[in-house]
């Protein structure tokens, strides 16, 4: 046993640690707490470190090694029921160990200066901390009670992070929203394990599935009870990595600061719904309904999810519709048996994604002090523009993270995404079509992105406020809505400018500091080189990629030999899916571009050049009215659950008032009355009784007799 395993449990100590001291300060110290907010935030960023290192360790020792290590100590013990806790390092979880130490480690030195005029910077730090403590202690669970209490702790955690700024209306509705679809996905996963510990007897993984499988092969179990109970299980994942149909929360959860969207949306929440179905892979492929369950729900999700970010003009929610299609290709890839492909698309995918997402943080950073702090306008592509002029750094590794998620070789996506799409094909060709079209949609949503943002003049300073920002609303109408007041935010930069024309100071953004640029040159590197980790090398002979080579151990068989026919096979299905990322790339291009060829210079400003004209193309007005309103769901949501809810709860109200209610009521109005009717008729006279006692005899005789 390797030293480095037996102290294991430091990794998600530190970050824990860092978090309860932080909040014990500002429990019993508040304003000493809050003078000593760089020493916290030094605090919290270096133990994250120490715990990255160790991630390292770890990591290095699972490559060279292969070895799988369990410790477990008892929890509760009976007769009946024995509940054990632990730690489990595996590849799955050495993986995730960096993937959330390095990206959380860049997060919190990005938001040293992102957050710095926040009032709840020191508050901010300690969630962080939190969030990132619960998602180590999540992957390093060895049994499904530890998973789903670490589970919780990540929701509790976004719940807090996306309603940081509570005091803003958008924010306190986006955390509940989180919270109460994640609810969902969490009941239906609790149901799952309960069913499983019922089935099998045991919460632990190796158990669990040993056990499971020899039921299968005995026919000791009825699949018409498994898999429901499978089904139950992958709710969760659902709700979590926002695949559909509860995928609503994930753009609203942009009411968050942008350093957390960048750690839910690249390592931790939406990650951990991925994880789950990777490390229950064993079970979910013992089922083949489950499994065809799970690759369709990926393929819609990636499918809506880019359908729905081609026209979104607030940059985080255009970002966020990616993200979600992206889980959708990975989820995809779990569900047709590549599990290889979804894991290095979850590795690829993470690192691009914070590196978008930091560098809109950039953005909305240099747009606030012209625009103002209003979400509706500094996070709304419509009054950005040619900001690669003035912020060079962020506009080059944008460029970079855009590339990669588009798939164009040689960078870090492209690797992960050709390989599902070629294991896509082979799968279904009706899939394959699906993920080779998401991949085409892509390019174009992510270069729309960037051609709006970084190309062309900026608009934020011209008067005609004359470009198109849905299909209906033109961005002078934008401003008349924007004109109320803006509510009292726990951002104190909100508090300095509430309105939004006096904080026009500045003609032009500016780069950001180099805190902040720090983090997005970091990023760029895994976001240009990652990919390589899943390249098979030349040695003399085609050898496997390294990624293959380290995971073929959970995937209970060898990885494939590489021949130097499956290099055809490869670049002939490269050339076909870098063709339909460059076909997107091109025609955003022509619509977005600084000089779009089709359309006179004078309206290169337009937001929405195709759509200026009235009587334009009704499919393209259908489409961008989709992606607009994203695809309606939300409104369907809104009339069929909240709708039939309130229906419901008047039905339940007035059946609670007037039904029963109304019946003890009437049994007190009754016997009130009674009282008083039998009152006049008692005059105290015996002959009366005795009368009324033996006429009530007689008649009660005849009932009987007859």
């Amino acid at each position: 046993m390797e030293l480095i395993y037996q102290f294991i449990w430091i990794v998600p100590f530190l970050p824990f640690l860092a978090s309860i001291l932080i909040g014990l300060g500002l429990l019993f110290f508040p304003k000493s707490t809050k003078s000593l907010r760089r020493v916290w935030a030094i605090a919290s960023i270096s133990l994250l470190s120490i715990a990255m290192s160790i991630s390292f360790d770890i990591f290095w020792q699972q490559i060279t090694g292969n070895s799988i290590y369990r410790y477990l100590w008892s929890w509760i013990s009976d007769k009946n029921i024995v509940f054990k806790v632990g730690l489990l390092i595996d590849p799955l979880t050495s993986i995730m160990l960096v993937l959330i130490t390095t990206i959380g480690v860049l997060v919190m030195i990005y938001s040293d200066s992102y957050m710095s005029h926040d009032q709840g910077y020191v508050r901010f730090f300690a969630y962080l901390s939190l969030f990132t403590a619960s998602m180590l202690g999540l992957v390093l669970s060895p049994n499904l009670i530890q998973i789903y209490f670490f589970w919780e702790l990540v929701g509790m955690c976004s719940y807090l992070l996306i309603g940081f700024w509570f005091t803003r209306p958008g924010a306190a509705e986006a955390c509940q929203k989180a919270f109460i679809i994640n609810r969902i996905g969490d009941f239906g996963l609790l149901l799952g394990i309960l069913g499983f510990y019922w089935i099998t007897g045991s919460f632990e993984f190796e158990a669990l599935f040993e056990r499971f499988n020899e039921l299968l092969a005995n026919n000791e179990v009825s699949l018409w009870f498994a898999t429901p109970c499978a089904l139950l299980l992958f709710l969760g994942p659902v709700a979590k990595s926002a695949q559909f149909p509860l995928h609503v929360w994930l753009p609203d959860a942009m009411e968050g600061p942008t350093p957390i969207s960048a750690l839910i949306h690249a390592a931790t929440m939406v990650a951990a719904g991925i994880f789950l179905v990777a490390r229950l892979f064993p079970l979910f492929q013992a089922l083949p309904l489950v499994m065809g369950v799970i690759s369709w729900t990926g393929a819609a999700t990636a499918l809506l999810g880019a359908t729905i970010a081609l026209a979104q003009r607030d940059i985080k929610k255009g970002l966020a519709y990616s993200t979600m299609s992206q889980l959708g290709y990975m989820m995809l890839a779990l569900g047709i048996g590549s599990y290889k492909a979804g894991l290095f698309h979850l590795i690829t995918h993470a690192y691009s994604k914070a590196l978008l997402f930091l560098g809109s943080g950039s953005i909305i950073h240099s747009m606030e002090p012209i625009v103002g702090y209003s979400p509706g306008k500094s996070q709304n592509m419509a009054f950005m523009g040619g900001l690669r002029k003035h912020m060079p750094i962020t506009g080059t590794t944008f460029l970079i993270g855009t590339l990669s998620l588009c798939g164009i070789p040689p960078l870090a996506c492209f690797w992960s995404k050709d390989e599902i799409l070629a294991d896509s094909w082979l799968y279904f060709p009706v899939i394959g079509w699906i993920a080779w079209i998401t991949a085409g949609l892509t390019a174009f949503y992510m270069f729309r992105i960037y051609f709006i943002t970084f190309e062309g003049n900026f608009r934020a300073n011209s008067f005609k406020e004359s470009f198109l920002v849905s299909g209906v609303t033109t961005s002078k109408e934008l401003d008349r809505k924007e004109k109320r007041p803006i509510p009292l935010f726990a951002d104190s930069r909100i508090n300095m400018e509430r309105d939004d024309a006096r904080a026009r100071y500045s003609l032009y953004p500016k780069e950001s500091d180099k805190i902040m640029l720090f983090p997005l040159l970091v990023l760029a590197v895994p976001t240009l080189f990652s990919g390589f980790i899943g390249v098979p090398t030349l040695q003399g002979q085609l050898n496997p990629d390294p990624l293959s080579h380290w995971l073929y151990p959970l995937i209970n068989g060898p990885y494939e030999v590489i021949s130097k026919e499956n290099w055809l096979k490869f670049l002939s299905n490269a050339i076909a899916s870098v063709g339909i990322a460059l076909s997107g790339l091109f025609i955003a291009y022509f619509l977005y571009g600084p000089i779009p060829p089709f359309h006179s210079r004078n309206i290169r400003d337009n937001f929405e050049p195709l759509l200026e004209e009235e009587g334009g193309n009704p499919f393209l007005y259908f489409i961008y009215n989709w992606s607009f309103f994203r695809g309606y769901i939300d409104g369907y949501y809104d009339i069929i659950f909240v709708g039939g809810i309130r229906i419901l709860a008047k039905i339940g109200f007035f059946i609670d008032e007037w039904v029963i209610d109304g019946a003890v009521n009437g049994v007190g109005i009754s016997i009130l009355f009674g009282g008083e009717n039998l009152k006049q008729m008692e005059g105290g006279r015996i002959p009366s009784y005795l009368f009324g006692l033996i006429f009530g005899t007689f008649l009660l005789s005849l009932i009987v007799f007859f």
